[in-house]
């Protein structure tokens, strides 16, 4: 039954459920005015998550799903990161003090592009800005092959509390057919450094599903990265979407593996981790028992947004800089994605933003659902709707996706729950799915299942 599973649901393109409604909802008729009266009905005292999106790299990886740029030159570095000041100036005059930062994400692209005076001076600003909360996390994505002994120095001395480090896999066939050589020893330094400048937190993140890989290449580079003991890893299988990501039409079709091949891929990388003493974490994190994400998914606390399972509980996400989402009460909104166009707009002193999401009140109810799925691969749909004053019934009844994965006894639905079967976690996306109102319309935008 499983194998039928995975020949149904394997190449079926599905959300990876960091947000609900999914980014292929939104639309224009939510734009900068749209957002900026929503950056003004924020409550004050209000905790709030912020994204600092820096798009650039120095070279593309093949397999990259990112908005990225390519540049050699520290130019377009600079005139970017003079217009991502002055939107955080924008944004912060129509906030007035009533938020509080908890939580600080900067993604790419590769955020550690930049200078470490230039990384200091946009985190002296956002403190400036923005008042901190005690203990606020602040996070950076990062690529091992570029980080200097001076960079990761001054992501201590900025207080980063967790670094995230792209590793995808140390086969050298692989690294050559997806453009990322990496050797261990990179690695490896590149966490020696982060350490001992007092980055507490190290993630890795692994990929399973790339050309030519194979279980035991995945063992492998598992059992490599976990001698290095990061606190967390991100575990995601690639997606291959060359309509959307012309650099992905570099990579060999031919050498990509089938959906079983995925799953025996993906598990192989789990089994290992567990075996290394790793907490599995709902679809695709692992963490140490002692990690505040582990603690967060024993007690029944794990929550879900666009980097993927969090402690973070904000409800609101403030996003900067070139394709960057944020989140308010009211809904999703979304930047401009090339930079340039970015530029221009905050260049003209108008927020950047193009397009989004206004949340109604059965959005709010089917989001619940979904990230418990997600989180705790079970679900009250009774409790729940009732919550948000709504009838379980139309969720349930009828249902005819939930219905198909209940006869492949994948899910037991039993007094207005649904359970996800502890063999049958793989397909979490697809009982998540079977609660969204959307997804006949975005399908095709997303990764496969499994």
């Amino acid at each position: 039954m499983q194998q039928a599973l995975i020949e149904k649901y394997g190449e079926a393109r599905l959300p990876r459920y960091t947000s609900y409604p999914t980014a292929p909802a939104f639309a224009p008729v939510v734009g900068a005015g749209t957002y900026g009266d929503w950056l003004s009905n924020i409550k004050p005292g209000t905790e709030a998550s912020l994204y600092l999106h820096i798009p650039f790299c120095r070279s593309m990886c093949w397999y990259c799903g990112c908005h990225t740029t390519i540049t050699q030159k520290d130019a377009p570095i600079l005139d970017y990161l003079d217009m991502l000041r002055q939107e955080i100036g924008l944004v912060s005059d129509r906030v007035e003090n009533r938020i509080k930062m908890k939580h600080i994400h900067f993604g790419g692209g590769t955020p550690t592009i930049m200078q470490p005076e230039e990384f200091r001076d946009l985190i002296g600003l956002l403190r400036a800005r923005f008042g901190l909360v005690a203990g606020a996390e602040i996070a950076v994505e990062i690529d091992p092959r570029t980080l200097t002994a001076e960079m990761a120095a001054a992501l201590g001395e900025a207080g980063v509390t967790r670094a995230s480090l792209g590793v995808q896999s140390f086969d050298p066939v692989v690294q050559k057919a997806i453009n990322r050589m990496q050797s261990e020893a990179q690695t490896a330094e590149a966490v020696a450094r982060l350490r001992a400048a007092g980055v507490r937190g190290i993630n890795f993140d692994l990929i399973y599903g790339l050309p030519h890989q194979t279980v035991q290449s995945c063992i492998d580079t598992a059992t490599a990265a976990v001698a290095m003991r990061p606190e967390r890893f991100a575990v995601f299988g690639y997606a291959h979407i060359p309509s959307f990501k012309r650099h992905q039409r570099l990579i060999d079709e031919r050498a990509l593996p089938d959906a079983a091949a995925r799953a025996a891929q993906a598990e192989a990388i789990a089994e290992t981790l567990v075996a290394a003493g790793y907490v599995r974490i709902g679809l695709d994190h692992y963490a140490l028992p002692s990690d505040d994400l582990a603690i967060a998914a024993k007690r029944g606390r794990l929550r879900r947004n666009f980097q993927g399972y969090t402690t973070d509980t904000c409800e609101t996400l403030i996003g900067f800089g070139a394709s960057s989402i944020g989140r308010t009460p009211d809904g999703y909104v979304q930047n401009e994605v090339p930079p340039g166009l970015y530029a221009q707009r905050i260049a003209s002193g108008r927020l950047a933003t193009v397009k989004g999401y206004r949340l109604t009140a059965e959005d709010r109810l089917r989001a619940e659902i979904i990230e418990r799925l997600m989180c705790n691969f079970r679900a009250d749909i009774t409790t729940i709707a009732a919550r948000h004053g709504f009838d379980a019934a139309p969720l349930l009844d009828g249902n005819a996706r939930l219905a198909a994965l209940a006869d492949y006894g994948a899910v037991d639905i039993s007094g207005g729950t649904v359970t996800v079967r502890q063999d049958h976690r793989f397909i979490i996306r697809a009982v998540a799915a079977a609660f969204d109102a959307y997804i006949d319309q975005s399908a095709r935008t997303h990764s496969k299942a499994a």
